[in-house]
């Protein structure tokens, strides 16, 4: 199929005739200080192949012994996604032969994973689907390939063994997912749960949360599914979309054109946007998993696997209904307050402290994270604390202040970090004009301009707004709006 499918795309009629299949196998770095065989440490940024030993090196006559740390964090996530975690599971040897594996195979999970049969709830378009999990199992990462060059005879690589024994938990969808969009909010949903239980950070720059999808297509109301490809390499969430979404159209057209779809393993060029074949997998590969016998099985008893369960923090689905209930927010404003657990504290803090709590949301999505992305700074870097937020909130909503002025306040403490009450007292801001003086300054504002008063007394109502406007300045944006619209519109009646 042409690499330009994509660019030309499939008539949305011809779309309509087939159904997509989408799953996807999602690698998780956990949030551990040490390896998962061993005591190196799992720092990113250090130079390269300083976090090293024979045990992570795969040297002869050395042995694994397992980070405890690693299966709480694994069945902490597994928790969280509504896992069944299985009281006994074992690890397994994953035969293959790649540089970035010194051992010559990887320490993983087979027949008895860690935990299976989660789920998670999505929500499309206005509409919630659960996404059912397969499986997940417990593994050791292997090392970073990097290349320099573009030519066969010019590229070099190099091999970095830091990253060779990190905990990874492998977290395996059901094949439910329908569409990108779909795929999208799944991992979307799945990487806010993993943050808030503190099990990864989940940075897929620093590859700390990696995604491979599987995708297939078949007509609607066929039983069996298509052939199926893998798709690799994609490191961010835009990319995902992109993938899958080339490929379906790649799919479609492969087979309108009487063509068949080959199962393969593909790749992301995310420069060029298209993915490109890496190998062919007419046969599933035999890795000859066997039981790695250097380690014992895993047992997670009832009473540990209660105390993590105890342990875990009210999740974002949880927290966003709770929200809606409980301080009269509408459900968009619950999502975008419980996108991670620093945002929905602070904003509670801010409630706690004395603020409406419709009026804190609307505040924090107009005014405070605006200036947090134009600025790059992060919630907890915010120069306006909780309460300072609330004291402020509680100044407009008393009707002490204009909301303009409110504004312009507000922007004064982003800035300074300095209390609304100071700023307020050293520009002169104060209280809000007095009725009789709107309406002095409205009556002056129409004697003023009486080509705009006939205007607006023959049908011109757009001309109402520079009487506001003009109103407004006179009174230094300390006048309430609607009085300056009561007033006005007596007047010029």
């Amino acid at each position: 199929m042409a690499k330009n499918v994509t660019e030309t795309g499939v008539a949305p009629e011809i779309r309509a005739k087939y159904e997509v299949v989408i799953g996807l196998e999602v690698h998780v770095q956990l949030q551990t200080k040490t390896k998962i065989f061993c005591s190196c440490s799992t720092q990113f940024g250090d130079p390269p192949n300083t976090n090293t030993c024979p045990v992570c090196l795969g040297l002869p006559g050395t042995l694994p012994v397992l980070n405890r740390r690693v299966v709480e964090m694994g069945v902490r996530a597994a928790l969280a996604l509504n896992c069944t975690v299985n009281e006994h599971s074992r690890f397994a040897r994953k035969n293959y032969f790649y540089p970035d594996l010194p051992k010559g195979y990887q320490i993983s999970q087979y027949e008895l994973p860690l935990a299976e049969h989660g789920w998670v709830d999505i929500e499309v378009g206005g509409e919630k689907k659960r996404i059912g999990i397969t499986r997940l199992h417990l593994e050791d990462d292997a090392a970073k390939n990097l290349h320099e060059g573009f030519s066969q005879s010019a590229t070099k690589g190099y091999i970095d063994y830091n990253r060779g024994g990190t905990p990874l938990a492998e977290i395996v969808s059901e094949p439910d997912m329908r569409s990108s969009d779909e795929a999208y909010a799944y991992l979307t949903t799945l990487r806010q749960i993993l943050l808030y239980t503190g099990v990864s950070d989940v940075n897929m720059e620093e590859g700390s949360l990696r995604c491979d999808a599987n995708v297939s297509v078949r007509l609607r109301g066929a039983k069996e599914f298509g052939t199926k490809v893998e798709v690799k390499n994609l490191n961010s969430f835009r990319f995902l979309q992109k993938a899958l979404e080339y490929e379906i159209e790649r799919h479609i057209g492969v087979i309108e054109g009487g063509g068949k779809i080959s199962q393969e393993t593909r790749l992301w060029n995310q420069n060029e946007s298209y993915t490109v074949s890496m190998r062919s997998k007419e046969k599933a590969h035999d890795y000859r998993y066997f039981p790695e016998p250097d380690l014992l099985p895993i047992h997670v008893s009832a009473a540990w696997r209660q105390e993590i369960k105890g342990s875990l923090p009210e999740l974002p689905a949880a927290k966003r209904e709770r929200f809606v209930a409980a301080y009269g927010v509408t459900p968009y404003d619950a999502g975008v307050l419980t996108g991670t657990q620093e945002l929905a504290s602070y904003f509670e803090a801010a409630v706690k402290a004395g603020a409406a709590g419709k009026s804190t949301a609307n505040w924090m999505q107009t005014e405070l994270l605006r200036r947090l992305n134009d600025s790059g700074k992060e919630i907890g870097a915010s120069p306006v604390l909780p309460g300072g937020l609330a004291e402020l909130i509680g100044l407009v909503d008393s009707g002490k202040i204009t909301g303009a002025v409110g504004k312009k306040v507000f922007g004064k403490m982003f800035e300074t970090g300095q209390s609304a009450a100071s700023i307020i007292a050293a520009e002169g801001l104060g209280e809000q004009v007095s009725d009789d003086a709107i309406e002095l300054a409205a009556k002056e504002v129409i004697e003023k301009n009486p080509d705009n008063v006939a205007k607006y007394k023959a049908g011109n109502e757009g001309v109402f707004k520079f009487f506001v406007g003009q109103v407004m300045k006179a009174t230094k944006g300390q006048a309430s709006p609607q009085t300056i619209n009561d007033v006005l519109r007596r007047l010029l009646s």
